[in-house]
């Protein structure tokens, strides 16, 4: 029996994804649809720290300020324009791409860990200046000025339909990204730079795009999280544990896969409500069991579970990997003694 080409298995499970997203709302309690919304737009943005870390060699200890400028973006033109923030929901992304676009410059002449530490300390000073700015409300935060606006009979339905579509959009445009010519050149330059400028690669443009993505990506994620709530505070915003979640979803997962972050997500998830609520315990023990599971799973499988998983059953849905080719039918290759002269 032949199997089903890989592109059906694909397509067939974005129709069932679009099915079930469509009709969630519909089935589930506000409950779920919350806790759901949560868990996609937390992949959403690991994948985006994917893209940097995974496919560009770029690890950052900041991203927290694309999260805070995406949301505090949202509020302020919301607010600004008096209209339903759902309308300047674009507003948020392009904020978070123009800043990472200006600060790319002096950043990317600092490597491997300078890279890490510098995006954290931008982050801690922008979240500094912000709990001083009474413009957005210093310390205590805003609220979300238009929130009179909304329909809250069908609030968690759209939050969770807006979550959801983010996410196979997010996903569905990596696996188109990385598939390409671009993606393949971004590979190449994240696993040695040198190597990939030497054949024509633009390791600074390469490594641009995949930096303005990750934050525009990071800053709508952040926005629809924070609009949820109808609040932000910038201790909230500027927390170091949305990168801290990030890292971890990615890592234990599957680093520089697609399917790792989906797989880091359920365990996430998975391991915080089991502890917070059939157990009983403390909202800051699934931090340690989540502590405990990334010390073992760096010993036992280093690259992730994914791989680990993808190599033993042999599944490979949104493999990005390249191959090398094979010599046509008939091709007679030289021997040892030959291509050594030659």
């Amino acid at each position: 029996m032949t199997p089903m080409p890989t592109r059906t298995i694909l397509m067939a499970c974005v129709i069932v994804l679009v099915a079930v997203i469509a009709g969630a709302p519909f089935v589930l309690n506000e409950g779920f649809l919350r806790l759901a919304t949560e868990c996609l737009l937390l992949l959403t943005m690991a994948q985006m720290w994917n893209l940097l870390a995974g496919y560009a060699g770029l690890v950052s200890l900041g991203h927290q300020v694309f999260i805070a400028f995406g949301a505090y973006a949202l509020f302020l033109a919301s607010g600004w324009l008096e209209v339903t923030p759902i309308w300047v929901l674009p507003v948020a992304p392009l904020m978070a791409a123009a800043i990472a676009a200006i600060i790319a410059f002096p950043l990317f002449r600092l490597r491997d860990a300078y890279f890490s530490i510098a995006m954290w300390v931008f982050a801690e000073i922008i979240g500094a200046f912000t709990m001083k700015s009474q413009a957005v409300g210093g310390t205590s935060g805003m609220p979300l000025a238009t929130s009179k606006l909304i329909d809250f009979d069908w609030f968690e339905p759209t939050m969770f339909w807006l979550a959801g579509g983010l996410t196979l959009v997010t996903i569905a445009a990596l696996y188109k990204m990385m598939t390409s010519s671009f993606g393949l050149g971004l590979m190449s330059v994240r696993d040695n730079d040198l190597a990939a400028m030497s054949v024509g690669v633009d390791v600074r443009h390469n490594r641009l795009i995949a930096f303005v993505l990750s934050a525009a990506g990071c800053g709508l994620a952040g926005a629809l999280s924070f609009m949820g709530n109808l609040f932000i505070a910038p201790l909230a915003a500027f927390d170091v544990n949305w990168s801290v979640y990030m890292m971890f979803i990615v890592i234990i997962g599957g680093i520089g896969t697609l399917e790792g972050p989906i797989l880091g997500v359920i365990i996430f998830f998975g391991l915080r409500e089991l502890m917070t609520g059939p157990l009983g315990l403390s909202g800051g023990w699934y931090l340690v069991g989540l502590g405990i599971i990334a010390v073992v799973v760096m010993i036992v499988a280093p690259r992730g579970i994914w791989p680990a998983l993808r190599d033993r059953l042999g599944v490979r849905l949104l493999d990005v990997h390249r191959a090398a080719p094979r010599p046509a039918a008939g091709t007679i290759l030289p021997s040892t003694s030959e291509r050594v002269t030659g």
